[in-house]
């Protein structure tokens, strides 16, 4: 008997029957796509449509406990987690004021770094600036987005604070949505017609989490809500590990049961054989066992026991073959990091595989994942908080520019240096980075950038080193050269102080 095609259903055998040409256009036009075919094999598989946002809220909550608690429990989860903190924000965002005068400049940038100590930054006084950054990627790769509420009531010379809320203190339903004086409140986001945020409705609670029963409506220009938008009827976050939690829970499985495989494999037990099973086995701190009536006894390593007349000990050692984990728990690691943008190595910072080649591609294709977030962070959080601070150091007289509310947007002009990245090879990196600027394919302040320096400041500190260096010349009549030191006509090698 022929098998019959899964995309055939009753009706069209019903009409094969009286025209099959009729019946072939109808399957043809059906399965355009092999993919779109339902058949035993997918039956399961029967995928939503809808809006995104009502989608979203079906699964949000469940997915962000998900993935909170592997980042609770999980290594491998704080193990992706620690790459996006250490090459998203490094050592720090630093800020770089361009307002044409650089003695104002400096200024404010001075101003910024004391900003960024905890006691200014942090309305709770626990974070500096650098270390809220690293829980807001956290927060954005864990929940899914995070809200930073804007505050002013700060110490007199930096009003400006920042409170730090978690997404799921939005007060509302996932799925229900409701109306308030005539605009939709979605997932405790009050919005116009159009989607755009208006307010945002945030539980109350004590210090130790219980609920007050309260809550509070901010306007959005007082909240900066972080999460990407990946649909345009999104209206809420979606933690971006829903990739992944399912792959990792999994991984984190097959580790616990390969652990169970190996412990069992390294175990062994005793079994006492006898011929006369019958007659009083008591003795001095035996056990009876209740289910045997049989004394139970143990093995210690190098003891030395007399069995009875007729007793005979028989090993049981488990058997079995040891698992190779290292090869499924790479696969598994391998389309963890792929889902989120990152390669094997730079999750399991495992380097045995890779050679220079691979692992500079592999290396560039990292950088620009994080180059992708740190942008987001940039537009969406680091260039508003940077004109709040300037604008309340300039209302609090912190920052005095006579003319700052008729020129503003100029004293706003600012760009940001963020951590740059160590070089897989650095004689190969240094000599391409020559030859960039050579030939006017590079510039100081874009290699400069990849290392997260401020070209300006090179530049400086490299014309103190060469006012440095001649005046030791003079001082000591020596000529400093690379690798020596030339007195005269005579030179010794040493280790040369120019550089």
């Amino acid at each position: 008997m022929s098998e019959v095609s899964p995309g055939i259903n009753w009706l069209d055998r019903l009409i094969g029957f009286f025209n099959p040409e009729k019946a072939y256009k109808r399957i043809a036009f059906r399965q355009a796509y092999s993919s779109g075919e339902t058949h035993r094999r997918q039956d399961g598989w029967m995928p939503l449509e809808g809006n995104t946002e009502r989608l979203n809220a079906m699964s949000r909550d469940m997915v962000r406990r998900k993935a909170r608690d592997l980042e609770r429990n999980s290594d491998i989860m704080n193990s992706l987690l620690a790459s996006f903190e250490r090459n998203i924000v490094g050592s720090g965002f630093v800020p770089q004021a361009d307002t044409g005068d650089e003695k104002l400049n400096n200024q404010i940038e001075h101003i910024f770094r004391e900003w960024s100590k905890p006691k200014n930054c942090d309305i709770s006084g626990t974070q500096s600036f650098n270390e809220m950054c690293n829980m807001i990627v956290r927060r954005l790769k864990i929940d899914g987005g995070i809200l930073l509420l804007k505050t002013y009531g700060g110490n007199e010379k930096f009003p400006f604070q920042l409170q730090a809320r978690e997404v799921s203190d939005l007060d509302g339903d996932s799925v229900v949505s409701y109306r308030h004086n005539g605009k939709s409140v979605v997932g405790g986001i009050e919005v116009n017609d159009y989607g755009k945020p208006l307010a945002y409705w945030i539980k109350e609670e004590t210090p130790d989490g219980w609920s007050t029963l309260d809550t509070k409506r901010i306007p959005a220009d007082k909240v900066i809500a972080l999460w990407e938008k990946k649909s345009p009827s999104q209206i809420r976050e979606m933690s971006p590990m829903s990739q992944a939690i399912t792959r990792i829970a999994d991984a984190e499985d097959y580790l616990d049961t390969i652990s169970l495989k190996e412990k069992i494999l390294a175990c062994f037990g005793v079994f006492i054989k006898r011929a006369l099973p019958g007659g009083n086995q008591l003795g001095r701190g035996q056990k009876i066992d209740a289910r045997t009536g049989l004394p139970r006894k143990t093995v210690t390593p190098g003891m030395i026991q007399e069995l009875q007349p007729g007793d005979e000990a028989q090993a049981v050692i488990p058997t079995g073959q040891a698992s190779n984990a290292k090869d499924m728990l790479a696969i598994m690691i391998r389309l963890i990091g792929s889902g989120m943008g990152l390669s094997y190595e730079a999750i399991s910072r495992d380097m045995s595989q890779v050679t220079y080649s691979s692992a500079r591609q592999g290396s560039l294709e990292d950088k620009r994942t994080y180059e992708r977030i740190q942008r987001f962070l940039i537009d969406h959080f680091l260039d508003t908080v940077y004109e709040e601070v300037v604008i309340s150091a300039v209302t609090a007289k912190t920052l005095v520019i006579p003319d700052f509310w008729s020129h503003k947007e100029r004293y706003l002009e600012h760009s940001w240096n963020t951590s740059g990245w160590d070089w897989v090879d650095p004689v190969k990196e240094a000599t391409a980075n020559k030859i960039a600027l050579e030939t006017n394919q590079g510039t100081m302040a874009t290699i400069c950038a990849r290392s997260g320096m401020d070209w300006k400041e090179v530049l400086e500190q490299r014309a103190i080193e060469e006012a440095y260096k001649k005046k030791l010349e003079a001082a000591y009549g020596i000529s400093l050269q690379e690798g020596s030191v030339t007195n005269g006509t005579a030179k010794t090698e040493k280790s040369s102080t120019a550089k």
